[in-house]
């Protein structure tokens, strides 16, 4: 929906520069990485302070102009997408790391500061933050989709390290929800209810998030399998002999094959693991691996490979880090549906083989967050061929239901947006009247990035 406005009132509240209704800008704010159709907002604007945030929404309910707020656009569920136009509000100004205190293992940032660059800061003091989405995305985009990735097996997900928020609601209004105590029992868990509601119900402009420290050593490992059960028996039989691994993660044959054409590796193209466990010392460490390679070779590993050491550890996940762009090279012209299912562990093995079952006659692609029963099916066609696009949404309607058979969910990390939001009543059935309730409690004239959670 395209609307007209004079922008002198929006130059007012900020600057000639950090206003913009220029075609380029407008089209680079209209599309995520997802399949989904772009579409235009009417003007981008650039805060750098919370108060300006404010203002800015306080604009925009005056005028009925919806806000979308706008990190790295590195979604791939049409999140950030501003389905309806109106503002888009771009946090690449507000990206500073407001304070590190080393000693609570808090950081205190703004919205826009990207995960990547943090953990370059908070190195020197030899603490990191923990989910790693793999793209280069901002914390207010993390906070808002509850972005995890491929430490969540060991560390958990964004919501975990979230502890105070400054947030402007749709009334303009700024409220600061939480505290810095490592533990509270006061009130309704209000930093909760805004992580993951991907600015539904509130703009964050500002977080403090809880940090860890560094491992001292670690240890990676890959390790290739006959079959599919076999790579996903040997997930659960390390979790429940009572390992700790940092990461695990799942990659099929036809994975291992798209990342040697596209990387000019030589790598075994059957399905494979990737771990990764940490600790003091190196001497642990190899005992570890021992245990590790008995459990493996005990389910027909046919190849094992592991290195302790920063340097081995960035040679083994490389590839892991390589997937997702690997995969859209190697079909130029194409666009990906990713279902990002999770399930019980105790069901991760029949997921595998029921997704790859239902892709078998489409191009797909399977791996994931084996750890913590996260599975991604990654199939590339094109939508512009509704026959052709139309079995990609049955195969994708498939698995979804599937894993919500299984008591899992529709989404494990990248969010409702628009892709998963035709699935919110078959998860969550007459909870989900209580989130729309909340919406229109925050929300009344639904200005916050409409058109999204709810069908």
């Amino acid at each position: 929906m395209t609307r007209n406005f004079d922008l002198t009132e929006l130059k007012s509240i900020l600057d000639d520069r950090r206003v913009s209704a220029g075609e380029s800008v407008l089209n680079l704010h209209s599309h995520d990485e997802s399949f989904h159709a772009a579409s235009l907002p009417d003007v981008v604007v650039w805060p750098q302070t919370t108060a300006e945030a404010s203002h800015l929404v306080v604009w925009a309910g005056q005028h009925k102009v919806p806000v979308t707020a706008w990190g790295a656009g590195t979604s791939l569920e049409g999140n950030p997408i501003p389905v309806e136009g109106g503002m888009v509000m771009d946090f690449a100004e507000m990206n500073r790391v407001i304070a590190v205190r080393a000693e609570d293992f808090q950081v205190d940032v703004e919205a826009g500061v990207i995960y990547k660059e943090l953990n370059r800061v908070l190195a020197r003091d030899g603490l990191f933050f923990p989910p790693d989405p793999g793209a280069a995305a901002t914390i207010g985009g993390m906070i808002g989709n509850n972005a995890s990735g491929i430490r969540s097996v060991r560390y958990g997900a964004t919501k975990d390290y979230v502890m105070r928020l400054t947030v402007v609601l749709p009334d303009g209004s700024v409220i600061r929800v939480g505290n810095s105590a490592r533990k509270c029992s006061s009130g309704y868990n209000l930093p909760a209810l805004f992580t993951g509601s991907e600015g539904t119900l509130g703009i964050i402009t500002e977080a403090t998030l809880k940090l860890v420290g560094l491992p001292v050593n670690f240890m990676a490992v890959r390790s290739t399998f006959p079959t599919v059960l076999h790579a996903t028996t040997t997930v659960y039989q390390i979790m429940h002999a009572g390992l700790t691994p940092a990461a695990m993660e799942f990659l099929d044959g036809n994975v291992m094959h798209v990342l040697n054409v596209d990387r000019g590796l030589a790598l075994d193209e059957n399905p494979t693991l990737l771990m990764e466990f940490s600790g003091y010392s190196r001497e642990g460490l190899a005992e570890e691996m021992a245990f590790v390679d008995e459990i493996c070779q005990a389910n027909g590993a046919l190849t094992l490979d592991c290195g302790i050491g920063s340097e081995e550890r960035a040679r083994l996940w490389e590839i892991r880090h390589q997937t997702y762009e690997s995969i859209k090279r190697y079909h130029i012209g194409l666009a990906p549906l990713i279902m990002d299912v999770a399930v019980p562990l105790s069901r991760y093995s029949e997921m595998v083989e029921f997704s790859k079952e239902v892709v078998r006659d489409l191009t797909g692609y399977l791996f994931g967050h084996a750890g913590d029963g996260n599975i991604h099916v990654h199939v590339m066609d094109d939508p512009r061929d509704p026959q052709r696009w139309s079995r990609v949404e049955e195969a994708s309607r498939s698995i979804v239901m599937k894993a919500l058979e299984f008591g899992g969910t529709c989404t494990g990390e990248h969010g409702v947006g628009i892709g998963k939001s035709c699935f919110m009543s078959e998860e969550h059935g007459e909870s989900l009247a209580l989130m729309k309730k909340l919406k229109a409690l925050l929300d009344p004239e639904n200005l916050f990035n409409p058109g999204k959670f709810f069908r």
